[in-house]
């Protein structure tokens, strides 16, 4: 038995769908990774570092470069940083925690 061609429209939803999946699959991950919520902030030692920290790291969509947009103290030593990036203009919250980071 041979299977019925496939149009070209079906193809191009599926592909979509797919692609909507790694979306959602890359920023539910993008949560779970250290800064991705308040509970699981990035700790440093200062504020200053903050937007060093932010350029040298990748988008998750993208692995562009995340540019600050803002950021604000959250209460606790938490600052909540919003940041973009500069490839696919993908907007992210990023949380860090003033402190002594933790040796392992």
């Amino acid at each position: 038995m041979s299977k019925k061609p496939t149009r070209a429209r079906t193809e191009r939803r599926v592909r979509e769908r797919e692609a909507r999946g790694l979306v959602r699959d890359r920023e539910r991950l993008a949560a779970l990774s250290t800064g991705g919520s308040a509970e699981r902030p990035i700790v440093v030692e200062t504020v200053s570092v903050i937007e060093p920290r932010i350029r040298s790291l990748p988008c998750p969509q993208c692995d562009g470069e995340l540019e600050l947009r803002d950021h604000r103290a959250a209460g606790a030593g938490l600052r909540e940083v919003d940041v973009r990036c500069r490839r696919c203009h993908a907007p992210r919250t990023l949380w860090f925690r003033l402190g002594t980071p933790a040796l392992n």
